[in-house]
């Protein structure tokens, strides 16, 4: 069996090794404890989930640290994720008592109606690298709260994250069984998908792994499946004469965290008549980016991505961007020789004949410059991905337009594609996402709803279809 291990991305040092984990028997332990977990009243389970809380807080220097150290990402951009994980256990309780809560209804005859919810059971949640403690924690808090047991799957890019969470609900009072940690690379998460007694997969990732995920359960309708797969996103500016502020937003949607948010901006859509002053302004800012290691001083801006293969990658699609027509404005740069730190980059495609449809999770920007309003938007929804769109400027009969016709799950105005907010749903369409949206209602596909109509007589008579009854008869 051969170990994964995980390095940090700023430096190069080995940072975690470890054995793959074995789906089968994780899987069994997880089937075992639900019973158990799922019949403790909800008060138990929000009571053992906030003292979740107060562990991560004695724990928030530490996982802050290796957040930081095992993705590459800044301190501050840790910490925030840290406190996600933290504020996300309030945000589940109130969504699980207004999203399924239980409700009575009217019925006849003096029954009772009621509608509850019962967990699926045993949870798959496959985690990615970005936010290796945040997303899978969206997951799975909401899904411990409705009375699931979970089998955390985190990417094999950032197992350390994974364990040190696991570890966390654990010390927290969640039993060691009812949350399951299983280390391992794409076939051990497909292993686990595929597993039988998993009655769902939360999933975050590429559009590549969820479809082959959707397509696995085609024949399956009886599995729940969430699936958060990125984004081509647009940010779209129009008639604004606040030019400094434009660029800052369109700088914190395209390069927070490196580019590697699923609601980073990937195309910057502008009015051709502003373009210009647009661009050197964005181009100015993103000049003076610091690009460094998480711990630096001063604090950088963006750290590296997340490893080389990943910058690899990114290069060579900035080198094919320019090859087929466009024009480069700011080049992406590979600033430390063996190491995946990479500059922000800016492209101009409007040339372009035909420009790929392609989630580029990573710090580069594509520019196209349109005439009109409608031309715009129509270029914001030429795009298969439907996660995160943000207009920037424009009046707001343009707004009301905008937000009309733009295929995405999330619209934003004068705001950046990313930094949803916890206590809305989150999630898109398209290839964005299956319309199981996570955040607040992540509520909604941890449990299923079950009507009951009761009464505690048996009360019943039928009043019509039947023969009348033969007097003769009668005590023969």
């Amino acid at each position: 069996m051969v170990a994964l291990t995980s390095y940090e991305p700023a430096t190069g040092v080995l940072l975690w090794q470890g054995e793959p984990g074995d789906a089968d028997a994780e899987v069994a332990r997880a089937r075992a404890a639900w019973p158990k977990w799922a019949a403790q009243p909800i008060a138990y389970r929000i009571e053992t989930l906030r003292r979740f809380v107060n562990v991560v807080r004695r724990h928030e220097e530490a996982l802050t640290d290796l957040i930081a150290r095992e993705t590459g990402k800044p301190l501050w951009d840790a910490r925030a994720e840290v406190a996600a994980v933290m504020a996300k256990v309030d945000v589940s309780v109130a969504a699980y008592s207004e999203r399924t809560g239980q409700r009575r209804l009217e019925a006849n005859l003096g029954a009772r109606q009621s509608v509850r919810h019962k967990p699926h059971g045993v949870m798959a949640v496959l985690g990615p690298y970005n936010f290796p403690a945040h997303l899978p924690n969206g997951h799975i808090i909401p899904a411990l709260l409705a009375g699931n047991s979970i089998v955390f799957k985190p990417s094999e890019k950032t197992p350390a994250v994974g364990e040190m969470l696991v570890k966390l609900y654990h010390e927290a009072g969640v039993p060691t069984d009812t949350v399951r940690l299983l280390i391992g690379g794409p076939d051990t998460g497909k292993a686990l998908a595929a597993h039988p007694d998993v009655g769902g997969i939360l999933f975050t990732g590429s559009a590549h792994n969820g479809i082959a995920i959707n397509r696995q359960f085609a024949a399956q309708p009886g599995k729940i499946l969430a699936l958060e797969m990125g984004g081509n996103n647009p940010i779209v500016v129009w008639d604004t004469p606040e030019i400094h502020a434009a660029a800052a937003i369109i700088v914190q949607s395209a390069f927070l965290s490196s580019g590697q948010r699923c609601t980073a901006a990937s195309r910057l859509i502008v009015r051709d008549s502003m373009a210009d002053r647009l661009i050197a302004e964005v181009k100015k800012l993103a000049d003076r980016l610091i690009v460094d290691h998480p711990h630096a001083t001063p604090a950088p801006y963006m750290g590296p991505v997340i490893d080389n293969q990943t910058a690899d990658g990114l290069t060579e699609s900035f080198l094919w961007l320019m090859s087929h027509g466009g024009r480069p404005i700011k080049h992406m740069v590979r600033p430390q020789k063996g190491l995946p730190f990479l500059s922000p980059a800016i492209i101009d495609v409007t040339a372009m004949q035909e420009r790929p449809d392609v989630e580029l999770f990573g710090p580069l920007l594509q520019v196209i410059r349109v005439a009109d309003f409608g031309d715009a938007i129509a270029q914001a929804n030429n795009s298969r991905y439907g996660l995160s769109a943000s207009l920037i400027g424009g009046s707001p009969e343009q707004y009301n337009q905008f937000w009309s016709n733009i295929r995405a799950g999330v619209v934003n105005w004068n705001r950046p594609t990313n930094g949803a907010a916890s206590n809305a749903p989150f999630g898109g369409v398209g290839l964005s996402g299956n319309h199981r949206p996570s955040a607040y209602y992540a509520a909604d596909y941890c449990a299923y709803p079950v009507v009951s109509a009761e009464i505690e007589t048996p009360r019943a008579s039928i009043g019509v279809g039947l023969k009348d009854i033969d007097v003769s008869m009668m005590g023969a």
